[in-house]
């Protein structure tokens, strides 16, 4: 009885060929916003969402506040 197995798809096939890196350096993926420090005080029922929905998706919950502020000044800045 002869032992088949089915190919491995993680397994390139055929000649490789390296290719240039064209990902940006680490220092040119973040780009650092101009920002301000200010107290704000929110409902424990907001921020319990925040940090449920930051937990759900692996981000932090402060920048995903943020991003929802912004979104509201972008929109209604004239």
């Amino acid at each position: 009885m002869k032992n088949k197995r089915a190919p491995d798809p993680d397994v390139p096939v055929g000649q490789l060929t390296r290719i240039k890196d064209v990902l940006p350096p680490p220092s040119q993926l973040v780009i650092p916003q101009d920002t301000i420090k200010v107290t704000l005080l929110l409902s424990k029922a907001s921020v319990k969402f925040f940090k449920q929905q930051a937990a759900q998706h692996r981000a932090k919950y402060q920048r995903m506040i943020r991003e929802v502020v912004d979104t509201y000044a972008e929109r209604y800045a004239e």
